[in-house]
């Protein structure tokens, strides 16, 4: 299975703290060229949430793109056998508990200090991913603090894709910006 070696994931709470526009950044993200995206949204979902949802989604879907966090066997159940379906792990033995669960990929993390939760898992680090990687035969997508600067690391710890949140927002994250970034983590990603 292939897993896009950059993952984006639009956390709301990010792009509102930095001033970015949800179906902006999905769109200069899909035009720059993520393969994959995750909405992430952990407040209240109102109306208008839902709605942006189902823009995000249309957009995806218009780009060849295209997940929600239920239990892996109900969503598996829900999305049928050819969606994208991950599972998030933060230790060894979630890592292993993921093994039986009819996922796609397993998420490690945080492998660096995160400021996108308010409660963040204890950091696992790259040497950490490294000693973990041979635990599980999916791919492996790592999470957490993730940077231009450290990226590099990380694959080389193992990991066949990164997500990333802030390593792709901008400080000024207008469309032209946000495409230019996703262009910057593509190319990398191309060259490791």
């Amino acid at each position: 299975m292939f897993i896009p070696r950059v993952y984006p994931i639009l956390d709301t709470a990010t792009l509102e703290r930095w001033g970015g526009d949800l179906l902006t950044t999905a769109a200069a993200f899909l035009e720059g060229g993520a393969g994959i995206l995750q909405l992430r949204h952990k407040a209240h979902w109102s109306r208008g949430m839902f709605e942006n949802a189902r823009q995000v989604a249309r957009l995806a879907r218009e780009a060849g793109v295209g997940q929600d966090d239920l239990t892996p066997e109900d969503a598996r159940r829900l999305l049928g056998g050819a969606a994208l379906l991950g599972f998030s792990s933060h230790n060894a033995a979630q890592l292993c508990a993921a093994a039986a669960e009819p996922v796609d990929y397993v998420a490690l993390g945080p492998v660096f200090r995160t400021d996108s939760k308010s409660h963040p898992d204890p950091v696992v680090g790259a040497g950490e991913l490294r000693r973990l990687r041979p635990l599980i035969e999916r791919p492996l997508v790592a999470i957490g603090g993730i940077t231009l600067e450290n990226a590099r690391s990380v694959w080389s710890a193992g990991a066949d894709s990164v997500a990333v949140i802030a390593g792709l927002v901008p400080r000024q994250p207008g469309f032209h910006s946000l495409r230019q970034r996703m262009e910057e983590w593509q190319q990398l990603g191309r060259a490791v």
